[in-house]
């Protein structure tokens, strides 16, 4: 059931769009400063790993082969490294006698060694082998200093092409990108097994292809004999790449010998061989899969797009929805990311769409749940103008013990009603802000005592208040709770008339003396929301309400200001003095209701004359006459008003 306030909702439609416009514009800018930063940067690079590694690629067919000095090679071989380039030279020769198209020396022969090995590897190698060289830049204060090893002159006088085999590394130490050399150890590998490799601008990311040991690798003593301990033809037509490669790739924490981070270590915590690094770098240039970073125009487009769908998510509202929602869209990004990389080799990096998608959402969903904080506090506050500030701390902790909309459920329903309030109004009609003033505070300590005792204020009517107690919450002690709020209430009404006399007083006028009446009644009621579509209140009706009411008209005539229902007699009578007065049949009513009222201070002796009093109207054998009048008034004070007007109404009746 909604209440609908149109001017007012296209106020809060109005300031809610303005609000998430500023929050999309507020996050473009704030992603423009933030790509700047080089961890920003980094944080991309590391999408890139996981994104490019999702589907776990493995090397293209045929591509090259590792010929591994590992382990089992330096066990076999007993020699201490680095081993004797006579021993490499063997090794060409056994390549080359297998069929291999192209041998690749990841190896640095910069420094000649003895005459007799030098010479037996340049007699060894040809046009068919390349031999590794490195690139060094040394920066000091003084300056930066580039250092090129290449291989001995007389190598590639014999015919050896040198490559360089440095490689670049990201600011988080991980090899990523194709290295800027023309000269480079894989291309130089391509250009002499006669494939056209794809000419490439330095930087392009590098498709990795699994982790350590994932290109087809022996090691270096089985490739020394090949025809006894390999399978035929194992070489044959094949690049063959030779270079230290551990049989368990390092952990990265412990580094490694020529090895590096990849892609796959996010995965792995593993390091790859450089060897494996230069087969890796010679099929994404011969194979075409290394993947371009997108252009500035085109990220920009992504995020902007991705802030507007954000948009879009939340310019109704947000909720669990958003939630689902936002997750679809994040993998979404993801997905597409992943598939330009696979498809057309271009990394768009989802890092910026995420971020910007995430702000918009959840910074709205923010603001949301800030609003809706803020009116929560504001229905709290109204509500508990009406009921106890604990009751409303615990509908607001549990929700679901409120329920609207009407139900049966036995409640104790107050009125109270300020006697002779009619002739005080009369008498200030001329001076409305002090009736005002009075009735406000009359109301506001009375409402106080109701909502202190846990009661709910149904509603004011003038100078009388409906209040009742077991709703919305449960109340088990709802009908003692009712009738110690009376009593605080009378004890409330007093106070306020000391007040008034001291005012009277001071002004030299004469005070307006208030005096309540009070009648609880316990039953079963029906209490929800009632009124219409439009405009509705938490009430409760029943013929127990009604009796209530009339209790509270009737007290006057009963001398006492409190005028309890059977059943609240009954409930209270383990806690107060309760006494009977009257059977009454009110109207609407055909069978005699009893009715009690509260005394505090009566001797078992003085109720039990009470109730023999009682026994005897109801039999209608009490004469004005009896002593019983002046003895129950002197017994029992509080009820000298009652036995006056017991005695008055006998007399005028003309019984004796």
């Amino acid at each position: 059931m909604r209440v609908r306030d149109k001017p007012r909702q296209a106020r809060q439609i109005r300031s809610r769009h303005l609000r998430l416009l500023v929050l999309s514009l507020t996050t473009l800018i704030a992603i423009s400063l933030l790509s700047r930063l080089p961890a920003w940067s980094l944080l991309e690079l590391r999408s890139f790993d996981y994104l490019s590694t999702v589907d776990d690629p493995r090397p293209p067919p045929g591509g090259p082969v590792i010929v591994a000095i590992d382990e089992p090679s330096l066990a076999d071989i007993n020699a201490q490294w680095p081993w004797p380039r006579s021993l490499h030279a063997r090794l060409v020769t056994q390549l080359r006698a297998a069929g291999a198209r192209v041998i690749g020396l990841d190896i640095i022969l910069a420094e000649p060694s003895t005459p007799e090995n030098d010479n037996a590897i340049t007699n060894a190698v040809g046009p068919d082998v390349v031999l590794a060289g490195d690139e060094t830049l040394i920066e000091t204060p003084q300056a930066s200093q580039l250092i090129r090893a290449t291989p001995l002159p007389q190598l590639t006088e014999a015919g050896a092409v040198t490559g360089i085999a440095s490689v670049e590394l990201s600011g988080d130490g991980t090899f990523r990108r194709i290295p800027g050399y023309e000269d480079g150890f894989a291309a130089m590998l391509a250009k002499v097994a006669g494939v056209a490799p794809e000419t490439l601008p330095a930087g392009r990311l590098i498709q990795s292809f699994g982790p350590a040991r994932s290109y087809p690798t022996v090691s270096y003593y089985q490739a020394l004999d090949p025809k006894n301990l390999l399978p035929p033809d194992y070489f044959k037509d094949r690049v063959v790449l030779v270079g230290l490669s551990l049989q368990n790739a390092p952990a990265i924490d412990k580094g490694g010998v020529d090895a590096f981070a990849t892609p796959y270590t996010v995965h792995t915590g593993k390091l790859v061989s450089g060897v494996e690094i230069q087969a890796t770098i010679y099929d994404n240039i011969c194979s075409g899969l290394s993947i371009a970073e997108a252009r500035l125009p085109t990220i920009a487009a992504c995020i902007l797009i991705s802030v507007l769908l954000a948009a879009t998510t939340v310019w109704r509202s947000t909720g669990w929805l958003t939630i689902v929602t936002s997750a679809a869209a994040l993998l979404v990004f993801a997905t597409v990311s992943a598939a330009g990389m696979r498809l057309a080799h271009i990394f768009v990096s989802p890092l910026g769409p995420t971020i910007a998608y995430i702000s918009v959402v959840f910074g709205q969903a923010a603001f949301d749940f800030a609003e809706e904080r803020r009116n929560k506090r504001q229905i709290t506050r109204a509500f508990a103008q009406y009921i106890s500030p604990d009751l409303v701390r615990r509908l607001s902790n549990d929700p679901s013990q409120l329920k609207l909309g009407g139900e049966r459920r036995t409640l104790s329903v107050l009125f109270s009603d300020v006697r002779g309030f009619t002739t005080i109004a009369e008498t200030l009609k001329d001076d409305p802000e002090q009736l005002t003033r009075l009735i406000n505070r009359l109301l506001t300590p009375l409402s106080d005592v109701v909502m202190d005792y846990g009661g709910t204020i149904d509603k004011y009517m003038g100078d009388c208040i409906m209040a009742f107690w077991n709703a919305p919450l449960d109340d088990p002690d709802h009908a003692l709770h009712a009738v110690t709020a009376s009593l605080a209430m009378q004890a409330a009404i007093s106070s306020l008339n000391r007040e008034l006399e001291q005012e009277a007083a001071m002004r030299g006028g004469r005070p307006h003396v208030l005096k309540m009446g009070v009648g609880i009644n316990t039953g079963e009621c029906i209490v929800g929301n009632m009124g219409s579509t439009r405009r509705f209140d938490y009430s409760c009706l029943g013929d127990s309400v009604n009796l209530a009411s009339r209790l509270e008209g009737a007290s006057k005539n009963y001398g006492v200001a409190l005028l309890l229902g059977e059943e609240t007699a009954r409930l209270v009578a383990d806690t107060y003095i309760v006494v009977e007065l009257d059977r009454i049949i009110v109207k609407g009513r055909t069978v005699p209701s009893p009715v009690y009222t509260v005394v505090h201070d009566a001797d078992a002796e003085a109720l039990a004359a009470h109730r023999a009093f009682i026994e005897a109207k109801y039999a209608g054998t009490l004469a004005p006459s009896a002593p019983d009048f002046d003895r129950l008034a002197a017994d029992i004070p509080e009820l000298a008003p009652y036995y006056a007007i017991v005695h008055d109404t006998l007399a005028e009746s003309g019984e004796e």
